[in-house]
């Protein structure tokens, strides 16, 4: 993979929406989070990040940090807290981490609610017109596909994860032979004619499963952003957490 060939994305929308990602996810009670494994798959969640070399915003390290410490402090055999500058504060005045951290998500999620509720009341209200309204038709642009419809960044992580977990490292051979790395511009070519051989369309883990080292997963998953990016290719999720198809676009 080109070394120099780095991503930022700024669809993250914080720590809380990543966290809420998962409780939703793994159908967990928000109101009873099992701490220990929400913190193992939040982790799992930042070394993929780091695989991708996307930009880590510091506050998805922080939460890291508390949930590493509210799962440790859960662990000791006395009730102590840990400390760690003033994001604990709440263990030193004896409070349960894990309360606060469900009010937190309690929050997050009405607001999330919230402005998904304006947005859609913004839509329609749009829509409302307080007299008949003349032909704009020649002044609308012509409405692009929607590239990733039903399909959320966590949705495509979900897969790359699944994928990276499957992955063999890559071994030493016997006698050294230098290999080529396959560039993320020429593994969308190969995407392009995968989904032409498919009729189109394959589904985003068959694609991935095509390959077994991690580095090549790596540069298709970038080469799959890069192509959503420049609407060469479509994603579509019919239901919640099903599978994630790719289609070509015409």
């Amino acid at each position: 993979m080109n070394a120099e060939y780095l991503v930022r994305l700024d669809s993250f929308e914080g720590p809380l929406d990543l966290l809420l990602h998962l409780v939703e996810k793994n159908e967990m009670d928000i109101y009873n989070i099992p701490i220990a494994e929400i913190t193992e798959q939040y982790l799992s969640y930042l070394n993929a990040m780091q695989e991708l070399r996307l930009d880590i915003a510091s506050e998805f390290l922080v939460m890291a940090a508390t949930l590493l410490a509210i799962k440790s402090n859960m662990l000791l055999p006395k009730p102590e807290p840990l400390e760690l500058d003033d994001v604990f504060d709440m263990m030193d005045e004896g409070m349960d981490p894990r309360q606060l951290l469900m009010e937190r998500l309690l929050e997050y999620k009405k607001f999330k609610y919230l402005a998904a509720e304006l947005q859609q009341r913004e839509i329609h209200r749009s829509n409302v017109y307080t007299r008949p309204p003349g032909d704009l038709t020649p002044f609308i642009p012509d409405e692009e596909p929607n590239p990733v419809k039903g399909v959320s960044l966590y949705d495509l992580l979900d897969a790359f994860r699944s994928a990276l977990l499957k992955a063999v490292e890559e071994e030493e051979p016997v006698a050294r032979i230098r290999r080529d790395e396959v560039s993320v511009k020429e593994r969308t070519f190969e995407i392009l004619d995968f989904l032409q051989f498919h009729s189109g369309q394959a589904s985003f883990q068959s694609l991935l499963s095509r390959y077994r080292r991690r580095s090549e997963i790596v540069v298709t998953f970038l080469a799959v952003l890069e192509l959503i990016k420049n609407r060469k290719i479509q994603c579509r999720q019919e239901g919640l957490f099903s599978d994630i198809l790719l289609h070509l676009v015409v």
